[in-house]
């Protein structure tokens, strides 16, 4: 009984393993229906596989994996098909050269009458010409690199004499020169414009070994995967808030769906910020995916938000020539636009991949480098899967959702002024991306319009040839100001002044690009609250009849517009040209660029003589007219109610502000100190721009009947 009943165990153990190998046939009308689906949608949602289920009796489980197994045999036959290709062409090349080499052994030199000495010299005179060349770009590269950095061309340099950093007028210790003598000041002299990068920023091409590649491949895919579920899912991923209504992340539900083996960044102080936003931007799917995924490009998208964007390596290329398939590794810093408020610094992969015609995903997750390499992020900011969905509409616009997640340790304390604001997720939200990118779209479209829209009132602007020279210049002018107050790398801010609690920070950079004024640059902001709207603190700015009230340099005159360039729908966007009423000074106009949406405004101007003017006007290239402007950044202070905190600080009669909200402004001025590179920084001109914009500020409160704080 006993060996009967082993042998029974025995047996149902081994059909119980027979049963284990057993796998279903799909039938026939089964796979016809498949794969005519896949040919309709490679990459079917839940509730596509759910019908399938339903229609054709398998399970979704099935469903999934017949279509992930039938992507990977259509990606090895397009792969099949593409090495017979390659192979067969490289069969073809090797004749050609086989044959070459072949000709060449009978090859008579026509000047002399006999054979070359070499039979390879031909192949060895070409790969030194290319040797050559690459050797000459690598020279040209350091030497402009080089002269940037020293301020006159490497040409000129003494051929013998070493370079002393003293040349570079670094240290500001002393004010030598012209008889001047004042206190020290600890600032450093930055070469370049205010665009132009330290040359320590770890941005440049490495070698990345195969088997990181693949590594970074699959980081990607995984991103792509939960930045899809984040951008499609609601409930209960996504909840909504009570205060604003707008998409807040549920941590809990987040953390149980993606778990992670290991907290990023374990600290008391982590802080995570998660948003989510969608609505409608007036440009075509393909055009957005395009500058999203050029670093260039995808700066001047977001001049406001984005102080740097660099490619530090691709590490693969799209697919058929489009960008799907795309990864890179790239840095970037992202920027709120005031000296008080640090960049947060990313190292992160930015994939592409297009999910059908029409639709695109574009994923950004942080890359973590090996603590001993010398990329290894220092700067405490992780960017878990973050990115948008865009999606082509019949009438040539695009629905964009946006997802920003990530998590934040500050290196330092926040700035009282802006801790509501940054706490609130609004500094660095997905809402703030996606109007930025609303308002720039809107400023292209106007861009490329044909005709003229603008409110011409003396008939300046003949063309739209030069309103697009104008708006040109203006963009430029603008990306000028975001990046005069940045706090990048580039930049050393340091406060001068006790006026208030911030005080009056200035930095100092040496600037040569053709499109500013050659010579030493002195740039100064500080930032203040006061208890109005931003919308009212706008309107005022933007007024040419109150103008007199806080343009200090006007000297009290008014200013009448001579020109209106509207770039967007909102009126508050637009470009002017102002004419102040000073016969002093006729051969001198102001043009002026005004920005606003929902997360804040700026309100940028600068000087410009009238011979520039007619330059961009007539439709010339704007690109070597000198800017140095300077303006106001506006933004909400992000506080849900104040209660009585602004009247014990500050009082405003005669404006009301609705709901206790507060704006903080930041004022900036940059001014040339001397046309010649080499001079030195003299307190003569830190005392001018301090009290300017001491005077700019009360005059301002003044205007607003703000009282001091």
């Amino acid at each position: 009984m006993e060996f009967g009943g082993g042998s029974g165990g025995d047996h149902d153990g081994s059909d119980s393993h027979r049963r284990k190998k057993r796998y279903h046939r799909h039938t026939s009308n089964q796979i016809q229906r498949l794969e005519a689906m896949f040919k309709d949608c490679p990459h079917p949602d839940e509730k596509q596989r759910l019908q399938l289920s339903r229609e054709l009796g398998l399970a979704p489980r099935q469903i999934k994996f017949w279509f992930q197994n039938r992507r990977t045999q259509m990606k090895a036959q397009h792969e099949r098909a593409d090495n017979s290709a390659l192979r067969s062409e490289n069969d073809q090349i090797r004749c050609e050269n086989i044959a070459i080499r072949e000709a060449l052994k009978n090859v008579i030199c026509p000047s002399c009458g006999v054979p070359p000495i070499n039979e390879d010299s031909y192949f060895d005179e070409h790969k030194l010409r290319m040797e050559n060349a690459q050797l000459k770009e690598e020279l040209d590269r350091v030497s402009s690199i080089a002269a940037k950095y020293i301020g006159r061309p490497i040409s000129q340099l003494p051929p013998v004499q070493p370079i002393h950093i003293s040349s570079l007028d670094l240290s500001m210790a002393s004010f030598g020169g012209h008889g001047m003598g004042g206190p020290s000041l600890d600032l450093d002299l930055l070469p370049g414009s205010t665009s132009s990068t330290m040359p320590s920023l770890p941005y440049q091409p490495i070698g990345i070994l195969d088997m990181d590649k693949s590594l970074m491949t699959d980081i990607a895919a995984t991103a792509m995967e939960e930045l899809l579920r984040l951008l499609q899912t609601n409930d209960p991923l996504w909840m909504k808030s009570s205060t604003d209504g707008k998409d807040v992340l549920n941590l809990e539900s987040y953390d149980r769906i993606f778990p992670r083996a290991t907290t990023h960044l374990k600290n008391p102080n982590l802080r995570i910020e998660a948003s989510r936003a969608s609505g409608v931007v007036i440009m075509n799917g393909l055009a957005l995916v395009d500058m999203i995924m050029d670093p260039n490009k995808f700066g001047e998208l977001f001049p406001t938000i984005v102080s740097m964007a660099r490619t530090i390596e691709v590490i693969s290329s799209g697919m058929f020539g489009s960008h799907s398939g795309t990864l890179q590794l790239m840095y970037k810093e992202l920027q709120l636009l005031s000296p008080l408020v640090p960049t947060r610094e990313f190292y992160f992969l930015r994939y592409c991949h297009q999910i059908e015609q029409g639709h695109w995903a574009i994923v950004d997750v942080s890359y973590d480098f090996p603590r001993d390499n010398q990329f290894a992020n220092q700067s405490r900011s992780h960017r878990l899967p973050s990115g948008c969905l865009i999606q082509d509409m019949p009438n040539g616009y695009s629905k964009v959702t946006w997802v920003e997640h990530v998590e934040i340790e500050e290196k330092a304390p926040i700035h009282r002024l802006y801790r509501d604001l940054i706490h609130s997720g609004q500094a660095f939200g997905a809402e703030r991306w996606l109007v930025a990118l609303q308002r720039m779209c809107e400023r292209y479209a106007c861009l490329m319009v044909s005709g003229t829209s603008t409110r011409d009132l003396e008939g300046v602007i003949p063309s739209p040839e030069g309103k697009r020279s104008m708006m040109k210049l203006a963009q430029r002018m603008v990306n000028n100001f975001c990046a005069s107050i940045s706090t990048s790398n580039g930049h050393r801010w340091t406060t001068i002044s006790g006026m208030n609690e911030v005080g009056v920070r200035v930095t100092i950079h040496k600037s040569t690009d053709p499109g500013q004024p050659n010579g030493v640059v002195l740039s100064a902001a500080t930032t203040i609250w006061l208890p109005l709207s931003p919308q009212t603190v706008f309107n005022f700015f933007k007024d040419e009849r109150t103008r007199p009230q806080w343009d200090v340099l006007s000297n009290g005159n008014a200013v009448q517009e001579v020109a209106h360039i509207a770039n967007g729908s909102h009126p508050g966007n637009c470009i002017s040209v102002l004419r102040a009423f000073n016969t002093s000074q006729n051969n001198m106009l102001i043009l002026q660029e005004s920005c606003i949406d929902s997360s804040g405004s700026l309100v940028v101007y600068c000087p410009v003589d009238l011979p520039a003017i007619n330059i961009a006007m007539s439709g010339e290239d704007p690109s070597y007219i000198p800017l140095l402007p300077s303006g106001f950044t506006i933004t909400p202070d992000g506080r849900q109610d104040q209660g009585d905190t602004s009247a014990s600080t500050s009082s405003c009669s005669n404006i009301n502000h609705i709901g206790g909200s507060g704006s903080l402004i930041t004022v900036a001025f940059q001014i040339l100190v001397s046309s010649l590179p080499s001079t030195k920084l003299n307190m003569e001109s830190v005392n001018t721009v301090n009290n300017l914009i001491g005077t700019t500020v009360q005059q301002i409160k003044s205007a607003l009947n703000c009282s001091s704080s």
